[in-house]
């Protein structure tokens, strides 16, 4: 029973995470002002994130002309790690190198991938660990949901 229970601890722990609170977006990020941004950080090495770029590229596609700005943020130490990655598994959205951790450390980063939702105005309104497939019209909904709340925002 104590298995079972631990087990689900860490199930949830990994694979669900709330929304933290977050300062501004970091300047790394811009330009960003006024978008609903998906911030994704991922590794060579991480075989989810090699699942979830199709998957981001075709949500870049769909929702970029309404104000969706992905930017997957790459944390190998050698960007040739990174380059190489990219030529099996293209990005057709924004992309950042943190060989450093200084974004992974001000976004709290604890897995690979790791999504963060930040509304229009930079506010974290969602945050993800780990990608599933089975989860993917969960992630788009919280996509729809954030920029139908621009859409219905005062400029």
């Amino acid at each position: 029973m104590r298995i079972v229970v631990l087990m689900s601890a860490l199930l949830a722990a990994f694979w669900i995470t709330p929304p933290r609170a977050l300062a501004a977006p970091p300047a790394e990020l811009a330009p960003i002002k006024g978008k609903v941004v998906w911030v994704d950080f991922w590794a060579s090495w991480c075989a989810p994130c090699r699942r979830s770029f199709p998957w981001l590229n075709s949500m870049q596609r769909k929702y970029g002309g309404r104000g969706l700005q992905i930017i997957a943020v790459n944390v190998d130490k050698d960007r040739k790690l990174a380059d190489q990655f990219l030529d099996e598994t293209p990005a057709d959205f924004a992309l950042r190198y943190d060989p450093a951790g200084k974004l992974a450390e001000h976004f709290k980063v604890q897995a690979m991938p790791s999504s963060f939702l930040l509304d229009a105005s930079g506010k974290m309104i969602a945050s993800h660990v780990g990608f599933r497939l089975a989860k993917t019209a969960d992630y788009e909904r919280d996509i729809e949901d954030a920029l139908a709340a621009v859409a219905k925002s005062p400029d």
